[in-house]
């Protein structure tokens, strides 16, 4: 396996008084993809994490002004400037936190990236990412060393959003709008692109759903390459409700437009869910692949490689290069 040097992309205001760096990280989700369950990882090991150089910035306090006009609204600013205040903003708490001895920070917000909503309205996958990350990285000044991306099974990904759209008003869609989500053209590729595009200095890391749900400390530790503290198994934050608890919570003229049964809601006929495994399956290639020097993909850190004698897959009769040459059975 060949191993991408990505480029670093330091600034000195970021130096400590030392001499030493300090690594910026964004964790910029997606949604969907067990980001909150990391953030109360971080936030539940804080203090254990700040004794080992790794200090978290997390929604608690990115949302309470700290990122506050750096991606401008539709509303009207209020005041000139406003992204110039904002990244200085952002700035001064940088160089706080490198002076008070941080070797690296993570910082956690799903929507740098965009929003579930903004999905479902567009039955794309964020379209303004790009835009976007490189607001955040202007904001930043150029001191963003790694990005870490979760990406998820598409069928699933979109389960899950439809999901969270029911539990808020957005209603059952249409087969229409399935159509246009399981065909569209834009998958994980499109947005890995974009955001590596929009932050070329960074190293762009990207962790499948599958192998670390539940697992936000191997996901940290896959990245950070150091020993962090071991995470509680049995935590599962904001996952999607099941049937049956979707029922209960939705309308009645809602409620009876879903399936029957007790798992989770999978909206899409078999031949989009199809489909949107297929397109997952080409991303997860180009990824191994290498990702034209794109990304990186993250491996299970805690699974065992293969030995010299790998395991026997194959449980039917017989060698695999002998099967039309059996014996006709008597009578």
């Amino acid at each position: 396996m060949t191993v991408i040097e990505y480029p670093r992309n330091r600034s000195p205001r970021a130096a400590l008084d030392k001499g030493e760096l300090m690594d910026v990280i964004l964790h910029i989700g997606a949604h969907r993809c067990a980001t909150t369950t990391f953030q109360a990882y971080m936030r539940d090991n804080a203090e254990r994490l700040r004794q080992s150089g790794t200090v978290f910035w997390g929604p608690y306090r990115t949302r309470n002004g700290l990122f506050n006009g750096i991606v401008p609204n539709k509303m009207p600013p209020l005041r000139k400037n406003l992204q110039k205040r904002s990244a200085g903003r952002v700035q001064i708490n940088l160089d706080s936190c490198a002076a008070r001895g941080a070797k690296r920070l993570v910082v956690s917000e799903e929507n740098m990236l965009g929003s579930v909503r903004q999905n479902l309205r567009d039955k794309a996958l964020y379209l303004g990412a790009g835009e976007r990350m490189a607001r955040y990285a202007q904001a930043f000044d150029g001191r963003v060393t790694d990005v870490m991306l979760n990406i998820r099974g598409l069928d699933l990904y979109w389960a899950s959003a439809l999901g969270y759209g029911l539990t808020r008003g957005r209603g059952v869609p249409d087969a229409e709008a399935l159509d246009r989500i399981a065909y569209g053209l834009r998958t994980w590729r499109d947005v890995i692109t974009d955001v590596s595009c929009a932050v070329p200095g960074a190293r762009l890391w990207v962790l499948p759903f599958e192998s670390f749900q539940g697992r936000p400390d191997a996901q940290l530790r896959s990245v950070l390459g150091c020993t962090v503290p071991s995470a509680r198994s049995d935590v599962r934050l904001n996952a999607t409700p099941r049937l049956p608890q979707l029922r209960r919570s939705l309308p009645r003229n809602i409620s009876r437009k879903l399936p029957k049964g007790s798992g989770r809601w999978l909206p899409f006929t078999e031949r989009q869910t199809a489909a949107l495994r297929e397109a997952y399956a080409d991303d997860l290639m180009w990824l191994t692949s290498g990702a034209d020097g794109t990304a990186w993909l993250v491996y299970d850190p805690d699974k065992k490689p293969v030995g010299q004698t790998p395991p026997t897959t194959n449980r039917t009769r017989g060698r695999r290069n002998d099967q039309d040459r059996r014996m006709a059975g008597a009578g």
